[in-house]
Order: C-alpha cells, then sequence, then structure tokens
C-alpha cells in the first residue's frame, strides 16, 4: 500500500518541497550569519513557480546554450553595451545589475527577485580581467545594487590568486568610482562538485582547482571587500557540502546550476536584499564574519 502511494505522488511535488526547504534554510543560514532577526513582514520571499522536470530543464538550457553561443566575446559586449544604453536612458526603479560569468548569465530571469529591475551583464567564460575591461559600458546606468561573481575562470586558467585579487580590487575601486550611491555587494566564488562532468571542455582544470583554494581566495576576497567599505555576501555555506564540495542537488554537470541551485541563490539575494540593502546608509555596509 505504501509502495503504491509512493508512485500516485507527482514528482514535481518532491522537487516543490525540496525548493521550500531549500529556501527556508537559506533565510536562515543568512539571518544567523548577519546576526539580524527581522520581523516576519521584512522577509518576504515572492512566489516562484514550480520547478521544470529535468527533461525541460535540459531542453530550455540546450535551447539557450544553441543560440547564445553563435556569439563571440566582442559581440557579447556590443550587445551588453546596448543593453545598459538603453537601461540608462529608461532609468528603472531599484535597478541591479548582476556582473559576472556563466553562473550569472544562466541565472533564469523568472526566478531573479521581482522587486528590483534587473540588468545581466554577465559572459560565459568571462575572467575578472574581462569584466573590468568592460565596466565603462555601465558609467551612464545608475543601479541600487550592483552584484557581482567572477573569478572562476581565472582560477582554470591559468592566474595566480594574487593576480585575481588585484583585479579584484580594480573592479571595487572602479565601481565604487562610477557608482558612488550604488551598493555594490561581492559574491563568494562557488565551489564545484568532487566529480564534474566528462563533457565538459575544462573539467581537468577544474579537478585541479582545489576548493581549498576557492575557500582561502574567498577569504581573501571578504577582507578586500571589508577594507574597501563594500558589502560581501558569503554563498559557500548554502552550496557547499560537508566535504566542501558543490551540493550534487544543486548543479546541473558539477560547475553549473541547476534550478534548484538558482532558487538557492536567488533567496539568498533577497533576503541579503532585504536585510542589508532596504534602507540607505551613509557608506556602504561592512560585513565580516
Amino acid at each position: 500500500m505504501a509502495v503504491a502511494t509512493h508512485k500516485s505522488f507527482p514528482s514535481w511535488a518532491f522537487l516543490s518541497l525540496a525548493a521550500n526547504v531549500l529556501l527556508v534554510a537559506t533565510v536562515v543560514l543568512l539571518i544567523a550569519r548577519y546576526g539580524r532577526s527581522p520581523s516576519p513582514s521584512q522577509i518576504k520571499i515572492s512566489p516562484i513557480a514550480s520547478p521544470m522536470s529535468s527533461a525541460e530543464e535540459a531542453a530550455a538550457l540546450a535551447t539557450k546554450l544553441k543560440s547564445r553561443q553563435q556569439l563571440t566575446y566582442s559581440q557579447w559586449v556590443d550587445l551588453l553595451g546596448h543593453e545598459a544604453k538603453a537601461v540608462a536612458k529608461n532609468k528603472p526603479d531599484r535597478l541591479t545589475i548582476l556582473a559576472g560569468d556563466s553562473l550569472s548569465l544562466w541565472f533564469p530571469s523568472e526566478l531573479l527577485p521581482s522587486d528590483r529591475t534587473w540588468l545581466n551583464q554577465s559572459i560565459s567564460g568571462e575572467t575578472s580581467t574581462g569584466l573590468l575591461k568592460r565596466l565603462n559600458l555601465l558609467k551612464d546606468t545608475e543601479p541600487q545594487a550592483v552584484f557581482v561573481m567572477i573569478g572562476i575562470n581565472d582560477l582554470t586558467k591559468g592566474s595566480s590568486d594574487q593576480e585575481v585579487l588585484d583585479t579584484y580590487r580594480q573592479i571595487i575601486d572602479q565601481l565604487k568610482q562610477a557608482h558612488p550611491k550604488s551598493k555594490l555587494v561581492v559574491q563568494s566564488i562557488l565551489p564545484h562538485s568532487a566529480n564534474p562532468d566528462a563533457s565538459l571542455e575544462n573539467r581537468q582544470q577544474i579537478l585541479d582547482t582545489s576548493n581549498e583554494r576557492i575557500h582561502t581566495l574567498n577569504q581573501a576576497i571578504e577582507t578586500i571587500a571589508k577594507e574597501s567599505g563594500v558589502s560581501y555576501l558569503n554563498l559557500q555555506p548554502l552550496f557547499a557540502d560537508s566535504e566542501g564540495y558543490l551540493r550534487s542537488e544543486l548543479t546541473t554537470d558539477g560547475l553549473h546550476l541547476n534550478r534548484q541551485g538558482y532558487l538557492v541563490w536567488r533567496s539568498a539575494i533577497q533576503t541579503f536584499s532585504q536585510l542589508m540593502l532596504s534602507q540607505p546608509a551613509e557608506k556602504p555596509q561592512t560585513l565580516s564574519n
């Protein structure tokens, strides 16, 4: 009887339940980290659609990859430049910018918190140096906040930790100078899984980049953020398992995120925004352990 009941329960319901558990866990972890106890009215997780099945998710991702991989890097930069100009002209309320690599690029637009206007300025395969060189595209925008995640491609392409950190300082300095009224949020680099998918072109380079190194680099990035007077969002506790690897239920290939992974990230951004960015401050928030 129990077996029959289990089979009749729809698979999407299990996924929906898992998503809700992850969202609640995210809120608890963030509140514990930043030491605030807001009232229930302060934390509002806007509704989300039911998760897609694995087949639907794979098909949707394949369609996106097929259409967007046809663009060269320079074409990507031109496209993002046009989008930034359009946003600068329209001046939407609560403009928030995502800047980074493929992890940010593939963030499903329908999962981004709906209480903000989002401009995704990310490129697949992007490095910290590449991001630094194209920050001028944003000079005429007036974002309320900028969320940055960058660095994993630097590591897999052979850059030293010091090179990454030096570029991080420049990115922060340039964004602060260009957008003195904006809240800048530096996000930690995500770990990878113990066994990335064999289909990844840079699989061996990923394996050669230990999660211990990523964790140490994140600590240094947090120190730079603190010294620069900008916010730091540590995502590692939400995405890493007990051994420091990317949690298998949150990834498609051991590096990139699936829908469940983006649900966790979405909840982290939304909760962090409501806790740290909702009220104006005379200077950027500085967060530390």
